[in-house]
């Protein structure tokens, strides 16, 4: 297929080389010479503006790193609008349904998929990063050539914006995780157990849980939560608006979702 993409960054960069071993034709946007020269290197087509991008796509796959630059990329700067009828804009970001669902109904023909991400660039470069979807059944099934490149399982959970619900439910649920272990090493603190050894013993017993492992991995909760807190702290921050916007409540993933974040600096 033929393939634009905008946002060969620290996530899109193993997806456009990916996509190139896949056989797949690919425009990649790079704004400096030297994003240009990365992407050549990748086997891919550097392009400077977003109107090559779109230039015969079947599919334009967008990866960049806020809800806000999805909608700068693709309304101001009239990616949207130079896209054929017919082709499919593929939204990786994690960020707002109503984004989503607003680019579809302004899309004129353009299919809109919003495909948010749960992994990470080592999961894409290994082809099995988990990708939550939504879209109608057409549009799905155009884009899934391209996503099958790098993603592994592909969830198909509704209608357009309900992948990025359910990306939404999924990142409070790790915040909150990451929160509650946070708790359990200071109460293990109190009672002087090495968070090292206390973390490593919870993963053989009924609390374990991924995010366990993780933090185990990292030795230390704080380690672990400085190592990850960047984007941990963006996803939290798209969350709570989302749920204020939808007039949803955290409840009590709240309290549990501070106990992580707070620690981030």
């Amino acid at each position: 297929m033929r393939v634009g993409f905008v946002g060969a960054g620290r996530m899109g960069t193993p997806m456009v080389r990916r996509l190139v071993d896949a056989g797949h034709q690919v425009n990649v946007l790079g704004r400096t010479a030297e994003k240009r020269f990365a992407i050549a290197e990748l086997g891919a087509q550097p392009v400077a503006g977003v109107a090559e991008v779109a230039a015969g796509a079947d599919a334009v796959v967008v990866c960049v790193f806020t809800d806000q630059q999805v909608r700068d990329v693709c309304l101001h700067d009239g990616l949207l609008a130079a896209m054929a009828p017919g082709s499919t804009l593929v939204l990786h970001t994690t960020g707002s349904p109503n984004t989503a669902r607003d680019l579809a109904a302004k899309a004129n023909g353009v299919g809109v998929v919003d495909a948010p991400v749960s992994g990470g660039p080592h999961d894409i470069a290994a082809g099995r990063v988990t990708l939550f979807v939504g879209g109608d059944d057409g549009a799905v099934a155009r884009v899934k050539p391209v996503l099958d490149a790098y993603a592994d399982p592909i969830l198909h959970a509704g209608a357009c914006g309900a992948g990025q619900l359910v990306k939404l439910v999924n990142n409070t649920l790790f915040a909150a995780q990451i929160g509650l272990v946070a708790e359990a090493t200071r109460l293990g603190a109190q009672f002087g157990i090495d968070e090292g050894a206390l973390l490593d013993a919870l993963t053989h017993g009924s609390s374990q849980s991924r995010v366990l492992s993780m933090m185990a991995s990292a030795g230390s909760a704080q380690g672990f939560i400085a190592a990850v807190g960047e984007f941990i702290g963006k996803d939290v921050a798209v969350v709570r608006r989302t749920v204020a916007e939808l007039g949803g409540q955290l409840g009590i993933l709240d309290a549990a979702v501070d106990a992580g974040t707070l620690r981030i600096t």
